[in-house]
């Protein structure tokens, strides 16, 4: 079957959810047996988000090989079977970038480089370069309709249809139908307009997928319907819902995906969502309930560690139990006089994750060290594994100038230091240790045995690494090395001797976990909480 393109755009207001609407009619093809991809394309400048502020963009998802995306691919991976790769997220930089680079080698044949047709022909080249074996596409465009910087992947879309024809693509908007408490009423108004900034670009939208609060009835899909010149079984009710994970079995029930295949004249199976619907049960009646510490100072947005606060949810749902997230500012623990006890009151188990900076570290130590005193399941995962190793050594062996080279450029106390060539190497974006890398497991330690094998692939994204200086220092004293690069020369998973569950992890754990599949280490770490 030749490759179907679904085009998922958003109006009204940005976090709307578009990449949400997009994993989820892709969780609902694949259950009717067809095979899908994901297309993110995102309207910044930034060649990537890799050097992006998290509390700007929310957390940087990187890609099996290697490339730094969007945070919306690690959905698109949770809510299907796809393992993207860089093809599958590009920015207007990287595209402005590609478009120069070939007017400089005189591939244009001396033409005027104009946004149309080459800047379009780039973005229409990179998402048809996506097809491949799939039968169904799905780009998400970045961003807000009636944005200036989203334009030329309108018009590019627009362009589309036309190459492929209309049998083969399709528009879904994602819009806004606010309510309005004070009038009791829902409006419509706002998403005729955005339909109205699409149409005057050329895009008429086949399906309109409408943000709200609650069911919209009959009377008012028909008046969208008649207003957006849509179908009116082609309005669907977007809810809100209490789980992310229930929107593809909401989208079934308004016969979404039956329209997406009458519409692209694709013949499937019937839909089996059987795995999604036993799974929100679970989500909604737990058997267990526990309070987890997240220690981290991107705190102010909560998509800043978007993959991670998933991956605990999976864990949850795989050890039947509700696990409330409470978030723990290392600044507020560091204070002069500050009561750790306070902040860790109910605390049944703590996180400390990546980053980047000194800012918060110290912090993030001394909730490192009561959890290891106070025999709390503990997982750290990248920085936190580092400031682990680091509080270690300070606190047990007896090292109180131990430190990091990202602190502290004087060496003689690096437990953790500079991988080779990154000290010398001011160049920022894509210049980290990146994507999956092959990781030998200590035979019988903890580690193994939640992972069930000897040799494991995890993904990355640091610059510093383990200092192997420390090794014989650190591991006389209970800090065991029972992860490391098959050639032993890179320290990839430390544990702790005599405690219930502390495991400091180099790799990023959180990008591989999904909701019917939970991480071995994030499941762990919840059923060793409960067991205490």
């Amino acid at each position: 079957m030749k490759s179907k393109f679904i085009f998922v755009t958003g109006g009204v207001a940005s976090s709307l959810g578009k990449g949400i609407a997009a994993s989820s009619i892709g969780a609902i093809l694949e259950a009717r047996g067809l095979k899908v991809t994901f297309v993110k394309m995102d309207p910044y400048i930034n060649v990537d988000p890799g050097t992006m502020n998290p509390l700007e963009h929310g957390e940087v998802f990187v890609t099996q090989d290697g490339a730094e995306t969007d945070l919306d691919l690690g959905h698109y991976e949770r809510f299907s079977k796809v393992v993207l790769t860089q093809d599958n997220n590009f920015t207007t930089g990287r595209v402005y970038y590609s478009v120069i680079n070939k007017e400089r080698r005189g591939d244009y044949l001396g033409a005027t480089v104009q946004v149309i047709p080459h800047i379009t022909n780039e973005i229409k080249e990179r998402i048809l370069a996506n097809a491949k074996d799939n039968d169904v596409v799905i780009v998400e465009v970045g961003g807000t309709t009636g944005d200036i910087e989203g334009l030329p992947y309108l018009e590019a879309i627009r362009q589309l249809k036309t190459d492929l024809g209309a049998s083969n693509t399709l528009y879904v908007h994602l819009t806004l139908v606010p309510f309005l408490k004070t009038s009791g009423e829902i409006k419509t108004k706002p998403t005729q307009h955005s339909v109205k900034e699409l149409l005057s670009i050329g895009i008429q939208p086949d399906v309109l997928l409408c943000r709200c609060e609650r069911d919209l009835s009959r009377d008012v899909k028909r008046k969208i319907g008649l207003f957006c010149n849509v179908s009116e079984n082609c309005v669907i009710t977007a809810k809100d819902v209490a789980s992310i994970y229930e929107v593809p079995l909401n989208f079934q029930r308004e016969g979404l995906d039956e329209r997406i295949i009458e519409k692209l004249n694709i013949w499937t199976r019937q839909p089996d969502l059987k795995m999604w619907s036993d799974l929100v049960d679970r989500m909604k009646n737990p058997k267990h309930k526990m309070v987890l510490g997240l220690v981290g100072k991107y705190m102010a947005l909560k998509e800043s560690y978007k993959s991670l606060n998933e991956a605990i949810i999976h864990a949850g749902l795989a050890n039947d139990c509700s696990v409330e997230i409470t978030y723990i500012d290392p600044e507020e623990i560091s204070k002069p006089n500050a009561q750790l006890e306070s902040h860790f009151k109910d605390v049944q188990a703590l996180i400390v994750p990546g980053g980047f900076g000194e800012r918060g570290s110290e912090g993030k130590m001394l909730s490192i060290r009561y959890a290891r005193e106070q025999k709390i399941p503990f997982l750290g995962i990248c920085l936190g594994m580092q400031l682990a190793s680091i509080e270690f050594a300070r606190n047990v062996c007896g090292i109180p100038k131990a430190h990091s080279q990202e602190f502290a450029p004087d060496p003689e106390g690096a437990v953790i230091h500079y991988m080779h060539g990154q000290a010398s190497n001011m160049t920022k974006g894509g210049t980290m240790r990146l994507g999956a890398y092959a990781c030998k497991l200590a035979p019988g330690s903890l580690v193994e045995k939640l992972y069930g094998k000897s040799e494991i692939l995890e993904r990355h994204r640091h610059r510093l690494e383990f200092n192997n200086a420390f090794r014989e220092i650190l591991e006389p004293k209970g800090l065991q090395i029972v992860g490391t690069s098959p050639d032993r020369s890179l320290v990839e998973v430390v544990e702790l001797k005599d405690h219930p569950f502390f495991i400091g992890t180099q790799f990023h754990p959180e990008f591989l976990s999904k909701p019917l599949t939970s991480h071995p280490l994030f499941k762990g770490l919840i059923g060793a909480a409960l067991d205490l």
